[in-house]
């Protein structure tokens, strides 16, 4: 009796149908298509998803094979209602068609999805499951990569271009004489995409898939596929990280050290894109882990580079927050959250801090201030020394600059009156204590000042009530002049200086401790 097979769209996608006949062990089979498994493909194909595309690409094959006399296809079974296949992975409609297919038709169900396979021989039909296959890692694209090599960028009608160096020294070089050709780039994005398809989840996985952007890990070769309408052309850009170091590898104060391993739980690794922030953050979360403390991370995509005990975790049903629910449950000593980009995140992190669990979180930014810009407006101002207390500053592959936060309540850098304290955070450089910046609440604004450029903030905001202040103390009549380095020189009559100076000039000495200018005071013309 002759063999008939039906497979799933999983099978499909991955190629492994077309792998059986080549090898021999379908040659000559009869194998029916069910037109649920067309349908379903050709709704990812239309929102833009590269498995759309390679699915059909190996129906295509399939009907080649056909024509050679290899198989014999049929299609067979309905087309899903419309919405089926939308919702295909949520209600399991499409997987329901399929197997009454290979049940009608007295089939081998082919495929690689076990609840699949499970359903089936619960229902008493035969199925055949392929477990997910370590791939070989053969792709074309990894003949433009050098041990130097820090990303490759990949687009038709453009010559293939490459970062190469390290972080402060890389450089952007042609690495191909012709341009590529559309068929060129498409043949690398769909190699990339069957390869996920076909790879264990441990080593190649599809991150992000929507209408017009893939984004695939490939063990270490994180794969961004952009496509008309969302680029202008077909382009392929593959970061691959160059260098895999420890803690001890970065020239670190024995004081910093002590911190990261000891006091400092809410950390921000900062710094400009490709300045080297993964590459230090996976080693801290070694170097957690090698302090006996268990560590996770969140990604998208996960793309750091460390060691099997630190489980990644990607966004639970497209959401960050999900995520932090389960590792709420989980209670890790530390969580890495990389790349921190929207209020959600910030706010996670913030949720995450205040229940007791060590953050790291990473950010991009220009100067180690702004990574605090990132959290003024998102979280309460109060919050943010309880969330962050150590900023780290990574630049040219180093750690440039560290900062430390502490709460206090104190008259701000440039006034004078005690009236005037409030709440302030002072941004401290760590390894020196000296006052960088100051943030505090000025009306309803907030202020990030720099501590050097609090004496000219002085004299903007004393200047405006110094009239005021010193109309009150002389009360009689007087001209003010403000000059530089907040010095004033007063003018009155001269009956009157004799009384604004007071006794041992104890008047006028008030007057200047109470304002934080020194006056020179003249007989009024």
């Amino acid at each position: 009796m002759e063999k008939i097979f039906v497979p799933d769209t999983s099978v499909i996608i991955d190629g492994r149908v077309t792998q059986l006949i080549k090898a021999g062990e379908l040659a000559g089979a009869k194998i029916i298509l069910p037109n649920a498994v067309i349908a379903e493909l050709e709704h990812q194909a239309n929102v833009g998803r590269e498995t759309g595309g390679a699915g059909l690409s190996e129906i295509t094959e399939l009907v080649e094979l056909s024509k050679q006399g290899k198989i014999a296809l049929e299609y067979a079974g309905p087309r899903p209602e419309p919405g089926q296949a939308r919702m295909a992975k949520r209600t399991g409609d499409i997987d329901a068609i399929i197997r009454a297919v290979a049940k009608e038709h007295s089939a081998v169900l082919i495929t690689s999805d076990k609840v699949q396979s499970q359903v089936a021989q619960a229902e008493g039909i035969e199925a055949m499951y392929f477990e997910p296959k370590t791939w070989e890692f053969s792709l074309k694209f990894k003949s433009y990569f050098t041990p130097q090599t820090l990303s490759v960028h990949l687009k038709e009608g453009c010559v293939p271009l490459a970062k190469i160096g390290a972080p402060g020294r890389i450089e952007l070089r042609e690495i191909g004489k012709e341009k590529l050709t559309p068929e060129d780039v498409q043949e690398m994005a769909k190699e990339i995409i069957e390869v996920a398809k076909r790879g264990s989840a441990t080593e190649a996985f599809i991150e992000i898939e929507r209408k017009g952007a893939t984004v695939v890990q490939l063990r270490e070769f994180r794969c961004a596929i952009a496509r008309p309408p969302f680029s202008d052309g077909l382009e392929i850009t593959i970061v691959h990280p160059i260098l895999k170091v420890s803690l001890e590898d970065y020239p670190l104060s024995k004081k910093l050290k002590d911190r990261l391993s000891g006091r400092a739980e809410g950390v921000i690794v900062c710094g400009p894109p490709g300045a080297g922030k993964s590459t230090f953050t996976a080693a801290l979360a070694e170097f957690y882990l090698a302090k006996k403390k268990i560590v996770k991370t969140m990604e998208s995509p996960r793309d750091l580079q460390v060691v099997d005990e630190i489980t990644q975790y990607a966004p639970l049903d497209g959401s960050f927050e999900n995520t932090s629910d389960i590792l709420l449950l989980v209670r890790p000593d530390y969580t890495i959250y990389d790349e921190m980009r929207k209020t959600s995140d910030f706010r996670i992190y913030s949720d995450m801090r205040l229940a007791g669990i060590g953050m790291v979180g990473v950010v991009h930014a220009n100067r180690p201030i702004d990574a605090i810009h990132r959290f003024v407006g998102r979280v309460d101002l109060g919050v943010i020394p309880q969330i962050v207390d150590t900023i780290v500053f990574i630049k040219d592959g180093a750690v440039q600059k560290v900062y430390q936060l502490e709460f206090r309540v104190k008259v701000p850098f440039g006034m004078r009156e005690q009236d005037l304290a409030r709440p302030v955070i002072e941004v401290k450089d760590f390894e020196t204590g000296g006052v960088e910046y100051e943030i505090y609440k000025f009306g309803e604004e907030t202020v990030i000042l720099p501590v050097s450029a609090g004496r000219r903030l002085e004299n903007r905001i004393d200047e405006a009530r110094l009239h005021d202040i010193v109309g009150r103390a002389v009360r009689t009549d007087f001209d003010l002049e403000v000059l530089d380095g907040n010095k004033a020189i007063l003018f009155l009559s001269a009956r009157d200086i004799p009384k604004v100076i007071g006794k041992r000039g104890k008047t006028i000495q008030a007057l200047e401790h109470r304002t934080g200018y020194t006056f020179d005071v003249r007989e009024k013309e």
